[in-house]
């Protein structure tokens, strides 16, 4: 299997069609992974094909970028890594102070980064979520001058609106958008692709599984962990409405039999159909998922298939929030 390939905005970044989402390896689904095992199938999913990986310093914090940096230290300029600012968090509690960054902070954030990743460069680095107390343009300034200390390569934005998009692309030209977008949380098209698309920037969908849900993996039985599996807080993962939510699961899993696929993969395969600049960056800790993953780039659905999909997409009508309202807050959108 040759692995697919995309090219993300105008930086020109060439990476894998389909990346690795790094945060679970830290904790958040089901407490926190051994983390030798997690540096063996980083390595390994590299061998497999990966050349795109995700993370950010609030992921842990910080405990996610000192992973990655570990493990793709031999291989370094192999591979594209993305990682994202956002709060002001204390290096030595290694907790958020309770405020986000403003642009004058940026090159002690990036250094940071850039520590803890063990390298020179950061090749797209995200705002995480747009600061309210300072304008967009002020952050995209901030970013240019990292760009032009060699520090950063691209930049771009996660979880923001069309209109802070078209205003921070008209400082430093932004290479990506960050967003949820997946066959259950499609708001990215109303407006932000379209902004994209005229723009050359590209977009990186996470949760492009529905963290788990377009697995066919989740049925109204399971069980979450508390305290350990943020899906717990996600009211479109509440019992009272995981049955009705499920209809959706049927259809992929009709398309994915009659193509001896997954219904990630199909999933996957839908969100890659939708435009050429489009690179999912599904989370896993394991290998196995990885190699499943990366399959997904080879499966051609068609015409009719993406229809059904998205007919059924339109059709789910899916009750409760993909974010509890004080992370939905927490957006641009």
């Amino acid at each position: 299997m040759t692995t697919q390939k995309r090219i993300l905005g105008i930086a020109g970044l060439e990476v894998s069609a389909i990346g690795l989402g790094c945060m679970s390896m830290t904790g958040g689904y089901s407490g926190r992974p051994d983390r030798n095992r997690m540096i063996d199938v980083l390595r390994a999913a590299v061998e497999k094909g990966v050349t795109f990986f995700d993370t950010a310093e609030i992921y842990g914090p910080h405990a996610n970028e000192e992973l990655v940096g570990e493990a793709l230290q031999p291989v370094r300029d192999a591979v594209v890594i993305a990682t994202k600012y956002a709060e002001d968090i204390d290096p030595n509690r290694r907790t958020p102070r309770g405020r986000m960054l403003m642009p004058g902070e940026l090159r002690n954030a990036v250094e940071g980064s850039l520590r803890r990743l063990r390298t020179d460069r950061i090749d797209l680095y995200y705002q995480h979520r747009v600061n309210p107390e300072a304008p967009i343009e002020d952050f995209a300034g901030a970013v240019r001058e990292l760009m032009d200390a060699g520090k950063v390569g691209g930049w771009g934005l996660s979880e923001a609106a069309a209109t802070t998009i078209e205003r921070a692309n008209a400082v430093t030209p932004v290479t990506a958008v960050q967003s949820e977008y997946s066959l259950w949380w499609r708001r990215p098209e109303e407006a932000v692709l379209a902004v994209c698309e005229a723009h050359g920037i590209g977009f990186v969908p996470f949760s492009p599984l529905g963290k788990g849900f377009l697995t066919g993996t989740i049925d109204d039985s399971t069980s979450f962990e508390e305290g350990n599996d943020l899906r717990t807080q996600i009211p479109r993962f509440a019992p009272e409405v995981r049955a009705h939510n499920l209809g959706l699961i049927s259809i992929v899993k009709e398309v994915a039999a009659a193509h001896g696929a997954t219904p990630g993969q199909v999933a996957l395969a839908w969100l890659l159909a939708q435009r050429p600049w489009i690179v999912p960056i599904p989370g896993t800790t394991k290998l196995h998922r990885v190699e499943e993953n990366l399959a997904a780039a080879d499966l051609t659905l068609s015409e009719q298939d993406l229809a059904r999909l998205t007919e059924a997409s339109d059709d789910a009508e899916i009750q409760g929030g993909r974010y509890p309202d004080f992370l939905e807050a927490q957006t641009d959108l």
